[in-house]
């Protein structure tokens, strides 16, 4: 055992590995795990209906955005959408990590995703409809991580790479807004 300021670093290590040994079939999920594994799954289920909404979102708004001005914020918005497809890829990972399987289905998607597909048809209200979305994210993933804190560590730390990027993604709708109704 090592010892740390009088603290215990890890328990017996023989003890340990006989342990993961005999519970070999709950994969990543180890008895320290603190987290509701369905809960958390659950969770992340309506994380990966939002992303993947948003990913269908932005795309449509890349394709039929139009306008003089319309093609430097059509590059942004299928930038916004690989990312949010990478997103829904690192939380669809996460659930198998848990033991779940991810939900692609689309059947329920929009009862399951915090944000709405929305149907703008001008720059600008497409613009709003992104940056609505990006705000409803940005507070619904701050949330989580607070949800997540310690109970679930790894969880919590994708949550807020995830976080990170949405409000670089609100920002960028916020500068948008700004210089398409300036």
């Amino acid at each position: 055992m090592v010892m740390t300021n009088q603290k215990p670093f890890l328990t017996d290590t023989q003890k340990l590995r006989r342990r993961m040994r005999e519970q070999i079939e709950d994969g990543a999920v180890t008895p320290n795990y603190q987290g509701d594994v369905q809960g958390t799954i659950a969770i992340l289920q309506g994380v990966l209906a939002s992303e993947i909404m948003c990913v269908l979102r932005y795309t449509m708004h890349a394709i039929s955005a139009t306008g003089i001005n319309s093609e430097a914020v059509k590059i942004e918005f299928q930038t916004h959408a690989s990312e949010e497809h990478a997103h829904a890829i690192k939380v669809a990972e996460r659930i198998n990590q848990l033991g779940g399987t991810p939900n692609f289905n689309p059947e329920g998607m929009t009862s399951r995703s915090i944000s709405e597909y929305g149907n703008a048809t001008d720059l600008v209200d497409m613009i709003k409809e992104n940056l609505i979305a990006e705000r409803i994210a940005v507070e619904h993933y701050r949330d989580l991580v607070r949800h997540f804190a310690d109970d679930d560590p790894t969880t919590r730390v994708m949550l807020e790479g995830i976080l990170s990027t949405e409000e670089e993604h609100a920002n960028d709708m916020h500068d948008l807004l700004a210089a398409h109704n300036g």
